[in-house]
């Protein structure tokens, strides 16, 4: 029996905890990396939702001679007595257009003559520094 076991192949203990050493390293210089490029994207993904968001209102404005009260209005129909000549289909395909890559809703005003849209970043509260940063439609 014993010249069996002595014949087996295998990693011993010390091997693989000099395996598993190594890829917790590599993870550890890498994931940073992969993590700060993904909020760079979702920060991108803002911008041109801001930009298609913004576009969706020209529209409703071209059609209804008004801004939106809410985004919400870019996906229903707000009634004949806001719009009689809203869509006829709506001018987002879905709620989630609605939302930044953090799944938060993005904060809409309007005054009237003009509007702002506003994500509240990574934090997803108002201010903040780097990608917890505000992102207006504004800046683009």
């Amino acid at each position: 029996m014993r010249k069996d076991l002595a014949k087996q192949k295998g990693m011993t203990l010390i091997e693989i905890l000099v395996v598993l050493g190594i890829l917790g390293t590599i993870i550890t210089v890498l994931a940073p990396r992969i993590f700060g490029n993904r909020q760079k994207a979702n920060v991108k993904v803002v911008k041109l939702q801001m930009s298609k968001l913004s576009a969706s209102l020209e529209e409703f404005y071209s059609d209804c001679d008004q801004y939106p009260e809410s985004l919400d209005q870019l996906l229903t129909a707000p009634g004949s007595d806001v719009c009689e000549s809203w869509g006829p289909t709506s001018y987002v395909k879905s709620e989630k257009e609605l939302k930044d890559p953090w799944k938060t809703p993005y904060v809409y005003t309007n005054d009237g003559g003009s509007y702002t849209i506003l994500s509240y970043g990574k934090d997803k509260q108002p201010d903040g520094e780097g990608f917890d940063a505000d992102i207006s439609s504004e800046d683009l």
